[in-house]
Order: C-alpha cells, then sequence, then structure tokens
C-alpha cells in the first residue's frame, strides 16, 4: 500500500553503522527502499533493499566494526534487540557459544502514515483485529499507525506492550508515530502476558496493541483480554489463517480445534462420521487480516464461520484489498465469479474423475422411477454438496440459470457432490448416498472452475437413467452373443459409473469384462470364462 507519508530517520540508522559501510548506502540510489543490513563477523556486509539483496564490495566485518556499533546503540536485552533512543531502528544480536558477538542485523523502522487506509472501515468497528504475515512483511509498521489512528483520529485509550521496543523506539520516551497511545515496557520478554493483563487491570484502556505474539500464555492472556470486553489488535507469525489454525501453540487465538465423538442420532443428523473436527471457543480475534506483501492484503471477517469451514475442508475466500496509484481503496474476493461468461474460460474435462459413483443399478432405477421417487420435483435437481461451498454453488447457479435446490438431507438429494479428498475419506454422508443409491459426484478440487463445469452440466445428469439403460442392453446383448458361440465382444465407450455397472451384470453371468482404452473413449470388451479364468 502507497502511504500518505513516511517517517524514517534514516540519518540515525546511518550515523551508527561503520564509516565505509556508510558512505557506500549514502551513494546509493535506493536508500529509500533500504530494509536492513547485514553484519556477520569474517564476511562481507550484505544490505537488503526491498526489490533485491546485495553483498557490499567492502573489506570483511571484524570485531572493531561490531564493537564501534555497539557503542552507538542502547544495550542488548534478553531477547537479544537493541535501538537506537528516539527512532524505531531494530538491532538483532547473533552470538557464540560463549556469548561473543558475532553479528548483527540491522533493520530500518519506518513510521509510515496512511498504511491503514484500506482497513479503515474495520478500525471503526470495535472489533479484535490479528495481522499474520511473513517476517519484514510490513505487520508491525501497520500496528504502530494503528496505534496512532486509534488514539488521535477516533481518541480512544490505546495501551501498548512493547516488549521489544520496536513499536514505540528505544528509550523512556516513545516516537511520535505511535500517536497518543500509552506504552507499557517489558523486562523480560517471557513476562508479556503478565503485562498483558497488567494493562488490563490498571490502565482502564478501551485498546491493548501487541506485537509478535508467540507463547500458548501469551495467547491464554489475549483471550482474557477480550472476555473483558477490550478491543485487542495483535500480530503473530504465520502466512495464513489455516497454517495459524494448524499451529497447536496459537491456534486459541482463532478459537482452537477438538475432535468430538457424535452420539449416535447426532451423527445421524449431520449425516457425517461419529468423529469429527471442531472448533473449540469463540475466536478471540474477531477479524484477521493476511498481509500478502506490502501492496495487498487478504481480510477474513466472522473469523468463528471461516474456521468452521476450513475444518469441514471448505477453502476460504478472503476479500484482498489494495490502494491503486491514486490512493482509492480497491476491493475484490480472492476467487472470482464470472461477471460474463467469456471472462471466464474454463478447459473441457479430460479425465472422467469427476464421475458418478454407485453400488448397483437396481438401487439406482428404483429411486430414478419416473424421475425419483418420494415426489421428487422433477423441474430442479436437487444437491448436497459435502466439502464443497454452498455460496458458491448457488451464485453459480444463478450465473448459468440452472435450475437447481441444494438440500440438507442425502434422502432429498438426487445428487450428492464433493471433492476427490473428502470421497477417499469415507464419511458417513458418502457411505449413505452410496447405499441409498444417490449419484456421488466428484471434483478434483473445491474450485471455481471445478464446481462450474459440474453445475454447467447438473441438468445432464437428470438424463443418465436412459443412458444407463441402454448401456445395459449393450451389455444384456453382449451376453447372447457369447452365448451363441462369439469368442468376444466390444461394448461402446461408457463413463466410468456405466462401465461398472455393466461390468456387475456381466459378472453374474459368469463372463469376464476388461476396460481397454483412454477417457472419453474407454469401453469394456466381453470374453467367455475358461477353465483356466477366461
Amino acid at each position: 500500500m502507497k502511504p500518505d507519508a513516511e517517517i524514517d530517520d534514516l540519518h540515525s540508522f546511518l550515523d551508527v553503522l561503520p564509516s565505509q559501510i556508510r558512505e557506500n548506502l549514502l551513494q546509493s540510489n535506493s536508500l529509500n527502499s533500504l530494509i536492513e543490513v547485514v553484519l556477520d563477523l569474517g564476511r562481507k556486509p550484505q544490505v537488503r533493499f526491498v526489490d533485491r539483496d546485495e553483498e557490499m564490495d567492502l573489506d570483511i566485518i571484524s570485531f572493531s566494526d561490531l564493537d564501534l556499533l555497539t557503542e552507538k546503540i542502547g544495550r542488548f536485552g534478553n531477547d537479544n534487540r537493541a535501538g537506537v533512543e528516539k527512532t524505531l531502528h531494530r538491532f538483532s544480536a547473533i552470538r557464540a557459544r560463549d556469548t561473543t558477538l558475532i553479528g548483527v542485523t540491522c533493520r530500518v523502522g519506518r513510521s509510515v502514515l496512511g498504511t491503514t487506509k484500506a482497513i479503515t472501515d474495520l478500525v471503526n468497528e470495535d472489533k479484535s483485529m490479528l495481522l499474520l504475515g511473513r517476517p519484514g512483511v510490513g505487520k508491525t509498521t501497520i500496528l504502530r499507525e494503528l496505534a496512532r489512528v486509534l488514539s488521535v483520529d477516533l481518541a480512544k485509550r490505546v495501551i501498548i506492550v512493547d516488549t521489544s521496543n520496536e513499536i514505540g523506539g528505544d528509550g523512556f520516551i516513545p516516537h511520535p508515530g505511535i500517536g497518543k497511545a500509552r506504552r507499557m515496557q517489558v523486562a523480560r520478554p517471557e513476562l508479556q502476558h503478565d503485562i498483558m493483563i497488567e494493562a488490563v487491570e490498571n490502565h482502564m484502556p478501551e485498546v491493548i496493541i501487541i506485537d509478535e505474539m508467540g507463547t500458548e500464555l501469551e495467547a491464554k492472556a489475549a483471550r482474557t483480554i477480550a472476555e473483558r470486553g477490550v478491543q485487542l489488535i495483535a500480530t503473530a507469525h504465520g502466512n495464513d489463517l489455516e497454517s495459524l489454525l494448524m499451529n497447536p501453540t496459537l491456534s486459541d487465538l482463532v478459537g482452537g480445534v477438538q475432535t468430538v465423538i457424535l452420539g449416535d442420532e447426532e451423527a445421524r443428523k449431520r449425516g457425517t462420521q461419529k468423529t469429527v473436527t471442531e472448533r473449540k471457543l469463540p475466536p478471540t480475534f474477531e477479524i484477521v487480516l493476511e498481509i500478502r506483501n506490502r501492496e495487498k492484503m487478504a481480510i477474513h471477517e466472522e473469523v468463528g464461520s471461516v474456521v468452521d469451514n476450513i475444518l469441514k475442508s471448505i477453502k476460504p475466500n478472503p476479500e484482498i484489498r489494495w490502494l491503486d496509484s491514486s490512493g482509492e481503496v480497491l476491493k475484490q474476493k480472492e476467487f472470482l465469479l464470472p461477471d460474463i461468461e467469456d471472462q471466464f474460460e474454463l478447459p473441457e474435462i479430460q479425465e472422467f474423475d469427476n464421475q458418478f459413483r454407485n453400488h448397483s443399478y437396481e438401487k439406482y432405477a428404483k429411486k430414478t422411477n419416473g424421475y425419483l421417487e418420494n415426489g421428487r420435483d422433477t423441474d430442479y435437481t436437487t444437491i448436497l454438496p459435502f466439502g464443497i461451498s454452498k455460496s458458491t454453488i448457488r451464485q453459480l447457479a444463478d450465473f448459468y440459470k440452472t435450475n437447481m435446490k441444494i438440500v440438507e438431507n442425502v434422502k432429498d438429494a438426487q445428487i450428492v457432490v464433493t471433492t476427490k479428498s473428502q470421497y477417499r475419506r469415507s464419511p458417513k454422508v458418502i457411505t449413505n448416498a452410496e447405499l441409498d443409491g444417490t449419484p456421488v459426484h466428484i471434483l478434483r478440487k473445491n474450485t471455481v472452475s471445478q464446481i462450474s463445469e459440474f453445475i454447467k452440466n447438473v441438468d445432464s445428469y437428470k438424463k443418465v437413467k436412459s443412458s444407463i439403460q441402454e448401456a445395459l442392453e449393450d451389455a444384456e446383448n453382449a451376453i447372447l452373443q457369447i452365448q451363441n458361440g462369439s469368442s468376444s465382444v466390444q461394448l461402446d465407450p461408457q463413463d466410468a459409473y456405466t462401465r461398472k455397472l455393466q461390468h456387475q451384470v456381466l459378472d453374474s453371468n459368469s463372463l469376464v469384462s476388461i476396460s481397454y482404452g483412454k477417457e472419453p473413449e474407454r469401453y469394456i470388451k466381453v470374453f467367455k470364462k475358461t477353465e483356466k479364468g477366461w
């Protein structure tokens, strides 16, 4: 996101570096995009910019270079971090086994105004917010700007728990980039959770801001704070919501995960297996922001519902936001549905991974007597999605003008649609569908393109009965030909489900049937069974 203004105190950063490095950087045309300088004993210095890394053509780093640097910055704490007073720059130490300093990572700290413009509406909602993203993507910079906006523009009482002095900078007086927010420093990193609780109990904040939550105690403290009605804004290392959910230490931030054993009646009601994975608690954070890069972020609102869907193997579809060159906020869903069909070309189906699966033609024929029994409406197709986004199916059905209705029970469904990964797990709803004779349509993945192909062809599935009858008549004719002396008979090409029914009919008549060819031209060849097995 393009900032409105940027304060980086770059001269303070350059002043503490060894002279040869400082002079080299001053001659660079990319100084404004400098992220960090790496000084390792016995190696040439390295610089990292937004778009590239470079090795300086200078003398290797010596102990004297490191000593000169440490004399100009603050004292390293227990977390091996230090800073320069009244600035946001961070210096992180690497030590040998005997604690000798052998390397320093020097990161430029910036206060960037305007980085929260894309999420102004979310900031005004008074909801707790968690920022995720890889290291160096700009989480702390956004956190710092949020502190300023909340304390100045919205006039809220904001407390920052600043464990490493990274949000408010080094020294006793915090950097002006945090606005009117108050800062509580932490003597040792392992005490961060205690200071979080102390902030609520002693200083009556409306908002608490925390950087780099990483322990189970901090996650529990965050839940305690949220339950007391205080708005919580924090960062955590993790690329996305799904990876955070799989992190046993931090998953509690978004509700946690537990395995539940359902009773027989409840499992039957849900149409699932008795053992299911569910969200344990309400999420501590109601909004999750995934900082994808310095330009874009993905936003998950209603985190509880999103987590529930993830546990059902439904891929989340966050809203992507960014600022254009004019500073206007642009928004779109990560997985777009087409505005017009020409903008969304779908690949032809090359393989029949999407198939009907069933157990026997007799069960299917009974269900499809004129088209379906139990008074099912023939004007639309009833579909039971399992592990598939229902909202996406509805939107695509509207787009393609398909007559269909989503149902919740296998007995009401003409078709069950699921993914390959779900089908392989053999959940109870799929097993019940197959035992009941309901066709199960399998998608390779839960993607818009796969669902679109299914929706576009869903009406044709209602005609499957006649095609199956013709295929079985073809198999019966082959039986007669073999009985009349033919050594082998080749049937017409069919899809995998229909071939399976043909195999069953042929096998019941003690004939050998083998499939040949590739989809969609795969066919069955029938042979007479001999004493050797053929």
